[in-house]
């Protein structure tokens, strides 16, 4: 029988763990030819702190969920189900329902249609619109503004400066600009 691949619930924040009990699981029970990898999906997050600091991150891509390629049979439905930490295996009337190859790649952001690797990249920031900013670098360096538009997944923020008694807007990079407290 095909092994395929199966989303597997755990509780939040236990996947590392569910991971690992479940590799001794597998050893400790001799189901290696059964079940054969175990993925946890994950993407790198840069987080733009005060001061224009950035710090990238793993995060993972569904909380809650690990995926398990496996051949499916009484053992070792048994072998995953029983794993402390696991709820269950995602399908309809509690019968696991195997990911197409698609959406393993599509959850795994693996490739793109063209089979070319791609790493998926998402910025985070504390700024929001109304929030009072300083200009950390460049031209307008030290100009106090107010942020009128935040785009997060393009690293841009846009504020409203003051300059020469007119409010102007400008387009500027997050590490660029630093909240005033």
């Amino acid at each position: 029988m095909a092994k395929r691949w199966y989303v597997v619930h755990t509780y939040s924040g236990y996947e590392n763990k569910v991971k690992t009990d479940l590799e001794h699981r597998i050893e400790t029970y001799g189901m290696e030819d059964m079940i054969v990898d175990i993925q946890i999906p994950t993407e790198e997050v840069t987080e733009i702190k005060d001061g224009g600091k950035r710090e990238t991150k793993e995060s993972k891509v569904f909380p809650g969920y690990v995926l398990v390629r496996m051949e499916v049979n009484d053992e070792s439905w048994a072998c995953v189900r029983n794993t402390p930490g696991v709820t269950g295996f995602v399908g309809i009337d509690g019968k696991p329902t195997p990911l197409r190859r698609s959406e393993f790649n599509k959850i795994m952001r693996r490739t793109n249609p063209r089979g070319v690797e791609v790493t998926k990249h998402t910025t985070t920031t504390n700024l929001e619109p109304g929030m009072s900013i300083k200009v950390l670098s460049g031209p307008l360096a030290d100009f106090d503004g107010t942020v009128s538009e935040v785009n997060a997944e393009a690293g841009k923020v846009k504020v409203m400066l003051t300059i020469f008694g007119r409010e102007t807007p400008v387009e500027l990079t997050l590490d660029q600009v630093s909240s005033i407290s």
